[in-house]
């Protein structure tokens, strides 16, 4: 079976240690995208999924703290609402159009399969690249 990418959504509820909490947000970071305060989106290999999984074991506190990474589907109806945590180089391309930046009055956004995920600067269309592409 061919190795391919999937989308995850990494969240997480760090209890009463702020440095704790500081250190989660840091290490994902590295390999995801924030797109709320304490949620993250990536684009993960099983086996750098995995990685990532076992460096956040090392950091939270598994008796006071709750981790969570739910795989996105292939197809997925994502609804949008309010200012969005992505800064402006970020892109998310479908057929040609960044979905981030389609107008405060669009609110539902059909995706039919993975989406690329990256920054204007970096990579080629269809490319996973900034922090994504370095998951372990």
């Amino acid at each position: 079976m061919a190795r391919r990418r999937r989308l995850y959504l990494i969240c997480y509820d760090i209890a009463e240690d702020p440095k704790r909490l500081s250190r989660v947000a840091r290490y994902l970071g590295k390999f995801a995208f924030r797109v709320q305060y304490s949620v993250f989106v990536g684009s993960f290999f099983e086996h750098s999924l995995n990685g990532v999984l076992r460096g956040l074991e090392a950091i939270i506190d598994p008796s006071k703290d709750d981790v969570r990474c739910y795989p996105l589907p292939d197809r997925a109806e994502v609804v949008l609402m309010g200012p969005q945590m992505f800064p402006d180089d970020i892109l998310l391309i479908r057929d040609g159009c960044n979905l981030l930046r389609l107008g405060e009055d669009l609110q539902r956004i059909c995706l039919r399969e993975p989406a690329w995920v990256g920054s204007e600067d970096e990579g080629d269309a269809g490319e996973i690249s900034g922090p994504m592409a370095d998951a372990p």
